[in-house]
């Protein structure tokens, strides 16, 4: 007795049919309802870098259904992310994984220079080193808020910082000025007279607020008392020099990053540019070893939509 095989098999297409046309419909779906979220990542870094302005003048210069490609808020969030992936300086790594795709459309008009990797590259790092001082910030402005550290606005200290703050800027933006003044231009002979003026009252105002300082530092409480902590615990965390020749240099304690780069203290470590020319790419670092700063940073990038450029 002979089994029909075509009749069994006769559905098959019908099935293969049905599941690629209910994977489009599902996407479509998917697609649709993303429309209707709002990409959302920040950085609160104060008004203590650039990054809001670039930020800002980024999102003006975008042309509608043309978004990815210019540089924006969206590539720096996917950037960070692949560096939390791939780790510090693997930036050929990130361009080649299809998750980070969208990190190559703004360099795709660039691509018949010779330079153009090195210049994607470079772009790449100095983003970064943008971005990761952004994140050190935020994190230290969340720990001074969570210890209650702000200053009295009366304190005189901080009316002292502000108006240093307003001399250099008014010293650093008119100092083009004098040379125009002795070379007989009166306008700015003229202008020259009012910031001098305006100096003349910051400086004024600063001695003023430093007669303030002795005061003000004799009602400062004690540092055990700001600390909580008692002069005993003080004096056992202070490094113990009495042993310690004046000529005898204290080893510095290394940190490498997984890469086998070492750094002398965090102030080297921060940013990619800190990193020597050569290295060992066979040992590519985890996403455990891979970032300091970027990676506790990482549960605060918040987005609503996940990459649809990949």
């Amino acid at each position: 007795e002979k089994v029909d095989v075509t009749g069994s098999n006769s559905n098959l297409p019908t099935t293969e049919t049905s599941k690629s046309s209910s994977n489009r419909k599902s996407q479509y779906v998917r697609s649709e309802k993303l429309k209707d979220y709002k990409f959302m990542f920040n950085i609160a870094d104060g008004g203590f870098t650039e990054l809001h302005s670039l930020w800002l003048n980024e999102q003006r210069a975008l042309t509608p259904n043309h978004e990815q490609e210019i540089w924006h808020r969206r590539h720096d969030y996917w950037l960070l992310a692949g560096v939390v992936t791939h780790g510090y300086s693997r930036w050929q790594d990130i361009q080649i994984d299809p998750k980070f795709s969208i990190i190559n459309e703004p360099f795709k008009m660039d691509m018949a220079k010779g330079n153009f990797l090195e210049m994607k590259n470079k772009f790449l790092a100095r983003r970064f080193k943008l971005l990761e001082q952004a994140l050190v910030i935020e994190e230290q402005l969340r720990r001074a808020a969570f210890l209650g550290l702000a200053m009295e606005q009366t304190n005189p200290a901080l009316t002292l910082s502000q108006r240093f703050s307003e001399v250099e800027c008014l010293a650093e933006c008119h100092q083009h000025l004098s040379k125009e003044s002795l070379a007989g231009n009166k306008p700015a002979n003229a202008v020259l007279n009012k910031v001098l003026t305006q100096l003349e009252e910051l400086l004024s105002d600063m001695k003023q607020e430093i007669n303030k300082l002795p005061a003000t530092l004799a009602r400062l409480p004690p540092v055990s008392q700001r600390l909580n902590m008692s002069e005993r615990n003080i004096l056992s965390r202070l490094p113990n020099g009495q042993n310690l020749q004046p000529s005898t240099q204290v080893p510095t304690t290394t940190v490498t990053n997984g890469n086998e780069y070492a750094y002398g203290s965090y102030s080297n470590f921060i940013g990619p540019f800190a990193l020597p020319a050569g290295g060992n790419s066979n040992n590519k670092p985890t996403s455990s070893s891979s970032t300091a700063s970027v990676d506790s940073s990482s549960t605060r990038m918040k987005s609503s939509t996940p990459n649809n450029d990949a």
